[in-house]
């Protein structure tokens, strides 16, 4: 957990932060994620129970201390106050439905921690709130064609780091947040483990072509001699010896986008985590079941929204009907039908 969030931080939100990473393991990450969501709650319920404001997303609010917030504010909450903060949410800072069902899970993760681990709550005051309806969007991926042109054009000073990562990319479908995580121990001959969500650890298996971009990346990667023991055990390092960080993995994949004519299409490291699990199915025949391991999913509801087919595949389908070949009978020709001269 960052230490910079415990500088403004109410007692009762320091205690589920650490409570959330020690006893419950979550990663640093996602404790973050929990505190960033909660203090911008907790802003709002100082805004309006304390200060007696409107709340607009503006500076004032974005400054609105937290820290000496007290318990009983906090459990005062009402499920109407949650509706009137996700209304601003939506309505003044323009969030979606998924980033308010985020901010819906952290809210109703820490008053169940507020009940079953305080005295100061009987009962969540948001225990009947529903999560926002998140319209399910087609993932977007490359195609097989994108993706091989993707890997040809890579050419930077360490083209074979970068050629390396977007490989690993592609054939693995990692989380940037995986891949940057990446130690060199973590490789074991044809597999290599990775940290995901929820610290959870998976193994996944590499093929050639992954084991040979390693192969030939770790042939030229340096270790700076002022490197750290935690930087040097790295597996993927920066020119100046330092783990890479995600977004400095973002800016290679966009640079190795641009140098394949694919820049300007909104593709980033997620998206091609959407076009390997995409070939994958589509073109490896990969069983859903064993698609939800690959990519480290909880739920195979999850991995689903990656098994569409594509139009070629739907028309395929249409084609190979055994009812596709028959054809409509002629019409009989019928005789002319004689009119009644005398019916006038």
């Amino acid at each position: 957990m960052n230490s910079d969030f415990l500088n403004d931080c109410p007692d009762l939100l320091r205690d589920f932060l650490f409570y959330m990473e020690t006893i419950r393991g979550r990663s640093a990450r996602t404790v973050d994620g929990y505190y960033i969501d909660l203090r911008t709650f907790f802003r709002y319920i100082r805004a309006i129970k304390i200060l007696h404001i409107k709340p607009k997303n503006d500076e004032t609010f974005h400054s609105i201390p937290i820290g000496d917030l007290d318990k009983d504010t906090i459990c005062s909450i009402t499920l109407s106050d949650v509706y009137a903060y996700l209304n601003f949410c939506m309505d003044e800072l323009g969030n979606q439905s998924a980033a308010r069902a985020r901010k819906v899970t952290s809210i109703r993760s820490f008053y169940k921690y507020v009940v079953t681990k305080t005295p100061y709550l009987e009962e969540s005051p948001v225990k009947n709130l529903e999560l926002p309806a998140i319209k399910r969007a087609m993932p977007k991926y490359l195609t097989l064609e994108e993706a091989l042109e993707l890997l040809n054009g890579v050419k930077s000073k360490f083209t074979q780091r970068d050629f390396c990562i977007i490989t690993l990319f592609l054939n693995c479908g990692m989380r940037v947040s995986e891949l940057v995580g990446i130690d060199l121990d973590d490789i074991r001959d044809d597999t290599l483990k990775l940290l995901g969500k929820g610290n959870k650890e998976r193994i996944i298996y590499l093929n050639d072509s992954c084991k040979m971009a390693l192969e030939e990346y770790l042939k030229v990667r340096k270790v700076p001699e002022n490197c750290s023991r935690e930087d040097k055990n790295a597996l993927f390092l920066s020119k100046n010896g330092k783990r890479l960080t995600t977004r400095r993995v973002e800016q290679i994949v966009e640079e190795a986008m641009k140098q394949a004519g694919l820049s300007g299409m909104g593709y980033s490291p997620h998206k091609l985590r959407h076009t390997a699990a995409t070939l994958m199915y589509q073109h490896g025949g990969v069983d859903i079941r064993v698609l939800k391991e690959i990519l480290g999913h909880e739920n195979l509801g999850t991995t689903e929204i990656y098994t569409h087919v594509s139009n070629a595949q739907i028309q395929n389908a249409a084609q190979r009907s055994p009812l596709s070949g028959v054809k409509p009978k002629k019409a009989p020709v019928l005789p002319p039908v004689e009119t009644d001269k005398t019916d006038k």
